[in-house]
């Protein structure tokens, strides 16, 4: 069998770790730079039972996109346009697209990406295999719900996938975190849209209730929501929150001046944070001050306010590196849905972490819709919370699993993408269509070939 050109790349192992810095662990790096090369990566791997996993650009937080001891394929070279077509609005590309290439391409041409998750820097390819959402999903699911196809590449070749043709092998793939192989490529349907701009609506609310009642009432009007919660504020105040919800601008939303410009994509250029500090910069006062700080300076009430794509959807992109802030320990971003029903959760959630005395430097508040088909998608009907804890604490693990038994114990789980720590007896129950994945993952023989960190460690995702 011919070597692939990356083979002979894989040589010296690397240091890998997650967005959040909490675990590290060593691979071979495998740089394919063609879908042919990809191919015959994988296949090699295979037939040497050589443990691989597929990795963009490092967005996950935990674990998911490492692969201790094999071989992790950077995929980032496989970012080519290969067809699109403006008048269906469908577009083909590579997995290893950025989504912030793809917003620079197809925003300007009257289009944009059907979900978007708080960064742009993630790829196609792990936007499927996370099944990101945004915060239109309450109308719009997860990203998985808009490819019309995808190439899958195992170590037995490549797949064509589509939730028509192989619905059972595709919602297998979307959100089983690149363990059923590699994706290659995708065709994804875009959303048609007049401006560049957003429209958006402001509320502030006064406690955690009047959050999600504005929340909830607001699902039939407006395609994107979310609320920032202040989960430092106590009694009467817990969970007071800053509601922004809104939609695309259209033209005549705009001034004449404004329809000059109505398509021009202002993405921003990131101040990059190149030096780790060696402290947790980011203090429970530090949180508290910004926090009494940014609600009392949001408007109790503001309607039709024009803001950029990306001032709306990706703040964070603005600051290159943030993660760095919270010093060598690193930090997680704990994301948990509990459903419809399980509002009590959500608060005893908050509550636990105020007696514990950790406090989030970012709280987000969304409403899930409708699940998908596939099995290991972390959306259910629900309230979603993200929280970004710091990992400066001795006992922030001890805190974490009162908080897992608690969402276990409400019927929700946590997100895959983001967890780095989660005790795996607790993931069957989060997760009970699991057996139901592992089962059709090893009808395709890749039980032994795509492995993850996340995967070992939770077991039940291992054969």
């Amino acid at each position: 069998m011919s070597t692939s050109p990356s083979s002979k790349r894989q040589a010296c192992l690397e240091l890998f770790t997650g967005w959040g810095k909490g675990s590290s662990s060593a691979a071979r790096v495998a740089h394919v730079e063609t879908q042919e090369d990809l191919e015959r990566t994988v296949m090699s791997a295979h037939e040497s039972s050589t443990p691989i996993l597929a990795r963009g650009l490092g967005r996950s937080y935990g674990d998911a996109a490492q692969c201790a001891g094999g071989i992790l394929l950077d995929c980032t070279a496989l970012d080519r346009v290969i067809e699109a077509d403006f008048d269906a609005g469908l577009l083909r590309v590579e997995a290893g697209i950025s989504l912030d290439a793809v917003l620079r391409l197809v925003v300007p041409r009257g289009w944009f990406v059907p979900v978007t998750p708080g960064t742009r820097q993630v790829t196609v390819g792990g936007a499927i295999a996370a099944d990101v959402h945004g915060k239109n999903h309450h109308r719009d699911g997860g990203f998985g719900a808009h490819v019309e196809r995808l190439a899958l590449v195992t170590g037995h070749g490549r797949i064509e996938l589509s939730p028509k043709g192989e619905p059972e092998l595709y919602w297998a793939t979307v959100g089983a975190m690149g363990l059923t192989g590699a994706i290659a490529e995708a065709t994804v349907r875009l959303r048609p849209i007049e401006t560049a701009l957003m429209v958006v609506d402001t509320d502030r609310t006064a406690d955690l209730e009047q959050c999600m009642a504005q929340l909830a009432a607001g699902d039939d009007r407006y395609r994107y929501s979310v609320a920032w919660v202040d989960c430092v504020a106590r009694g009467r105040h817990l969970g007071r929150a800053v509601i922004s919800r809104g939609d695309h601008a259209r033209l005549a939303d705009l001034s004449p001046r404004q329809e000059l410009h109505a398509l021009k994509y202002r993405a921003r250029v990131p101040f990059d944070l190149s030096v780790t500090p060696p402290i947790n910069l980011v203090s429970p006062a530090a949180i508290a001050a910004w926090n009494g700080l940014w609600y009392r300076k949001a408007p109790t009430q503001r309607a039709g306010e024009l803001q950029s794509i990306a001032s709306f959807f990706h703040p964070l992109d603005a600051i290159g590196s943030w993660n760095r802030l919270y010093g060598p320990r690193g930090f997680t971003q704990y994301q948990l849905v509990v459903p419809f029903g399980a509002e009590a959760t959500v608060r005893k959630v908050i509550e636990s972490l105020q007696r514990a005395g950790v406090s989030s430097s970012l709280a987000v508040l969304k409403r899930f819709g409708v699940a998908d088909p596939a099995p290991l998608s972390f959306p259910i009907a629900g309230w979603t919370l993200a929280l970004d804890l710091p990992l400066d604490r001795p006992d922030i693990g001890l805190i974490l699993d009162e908080i897992d038994d608690l969402v276990a114990d409400a019927g929700g789980r946590v997100y895959l993408a983001k967890d780095g720590r989660l005790r795996p007896e607790l993931f069957d129950a989060m997760y009970p269509r699991a057996k139901e994945w592992l089962a059709t993952r090893e009808r395709l023989g890749l039980d032994e070939t795509f492995v993850s960190d996340l995967s070992r460690r939770l077991r039940a995702l291992q054969s």
